[in-house]
């Protein structure tokens, strides 16, 4: 089973392309670099994991493989 590849961030909703610098933890919340740098440790807001930089996918594969088109928003 593939990534979700969210379409935005979770806090600002800025929208994330497969190709955007974005941040998932191990549940695939979402976050844009910005609201990264404000989060406490780095640490995800909603289950306090760690959060890494989302794989880029290539190209080639987002045809069979699309992202998400489901926009997670809780706000500020």
């Amino acid at each position: 089973m593939a990534l979700e590849l969210r379409p935005n961030c979770e806090r600002c909703d800025l929208d994330l392309p497969p190709h955007a610098e974005a941040y998932i933890c191990t549940f695939e919340c979402t976050w844009c670099r910005d609201c990264v740098a404000t989060f406490p440790g780095r640490a995800c807001p909603n289950c306090g994991g760690n959060l890494e930089r989302r794989p880029v996918r290539p190209a080639s594969k987002l045809a069979a493989n699309p992202p998400s088109t489901v926009r997670v928003h809780a706000g500020s």
